[in-house]
């Protein structure tokens, strides 16, 4: 068991008293829960209530997490899953979850356990049996690739590498404010468990596709994204092929992987609030 912080804590509770239906975002590298803000607020204007629990460690803020990158060092994927599923057993229902890269991995582990109603998975990092690695997925995390000795690190991203990984389909000025409002130090050893995950059987990159339980799954892929391109999106989708639930995969037209902060943020969280409720109807 993970220690929660007081505001999740607080989270959970505010969400077991409203009686509605729950949604949890989970946020990937480089990112805080505030990423979320837009979208929670958007959920909560349709009748949900919602929760965005950190990684463990994660600061309040970003500027926070500048002070003391080192926080975010050494944290492990099933780590950040495990804070995740103590989280969601507090809920009195079980939950939608929403994620975006290494969150949706987290958020497809979760689904895999069985402890999703719905899953939207954005930009799907890839895991064992996703065997696609375009070139620009290479280029996007040679931040943290290009140095084994970032494993145990926490690793910022510059301007320019933050511009070729998540802001490359916005603007100038956009692309900056983007990087000096959300952009923080993530922590290697995600990304180098995802580059092994072929090879290292025991990888903590691996996703239970065939359990029934899963419930619907939504997979959305920006048309322009670098780091998770649409072969990644696609193979991670087909390995999810025997699963009997409803699998659907998405591709936005002209989006990068800053797609779910960007000034677009809107037209992904209304194309994933329509797949949630439809699943909720007939479920």
């Amino acid at each position: 068991m993970t220690d929660l912080t007081m505001r999740e804590r607080q989270e959970i509770d505010r969400a077991n008293v409203s009686g509605l239906q729950p949604v949890v975002f989970v946020h990937g590298l480089w990112l805080l829960s505030n990423s979320w803000d837009h979208w929670r607020a958007f959920f909560e204007g349709q009748g949900y209530v919602t929760l965005a629990p950190g990684w463990p460690g994660d600061p309040e803020t970003v500027e926070a997490a500048k002070q003391d990158p080192d926080i975010f060092a050494n944290r492990r994927l099933q780590e950040v899953t495990d804070h995740y599923i103590d989280a969601i057993r507090q809920l009195k229902f079980k939950p939608v979850v929403i994620g975006h890269s290494f969150g949706e991995l987290i958020a497809q582990q979760l689904a895999g356990e069985g402890l999703a109603v719905v899953t939207v998975a954005i930009d799907p990092a890839p895991f064992r049996g996703v065997l696609s690695l375009p070139l620009s997925a290479l280029k996007s995390s040679s931040a943290v690739l290009g140095n084994p000795l970032n494993y145990t690190r926490a690793v910022p991203l510059s301007y320019e590498q933050f511009r070729f990984a998540f802001a490359n389909a916005v603007e100038e000025d956009e692309a900056r404010e983007l990087y000096e409002r959300y952009s923080v130090p993530g922590s290697g050893v995600p990304i180098f468990q995802a580059a092994t995950a072929n090879v290292n059987p025991w990888t903590d990159a691996r996703v239970e596709t065939n359990n029934p339980e899963r419930g619907p799954l939504l997979i959305i892929s920006g048309e322009h994204d670098n780091t998770v391109p649409w072969a990644i999106a696609h193979a991670s989708y087909k390995q999810h092929g025997k699963n009997p639930g409803v699998t659907e995969i998405r591709e936005i037209p002209g989006r990068g992987h800053s797609l779910t902060i960007d000034r677009g943020w809107k037209e992904v969280a209304a194309t994933a609030l329509a797949f949630i409720a439809q699943q909720l109807r007939q479920g």
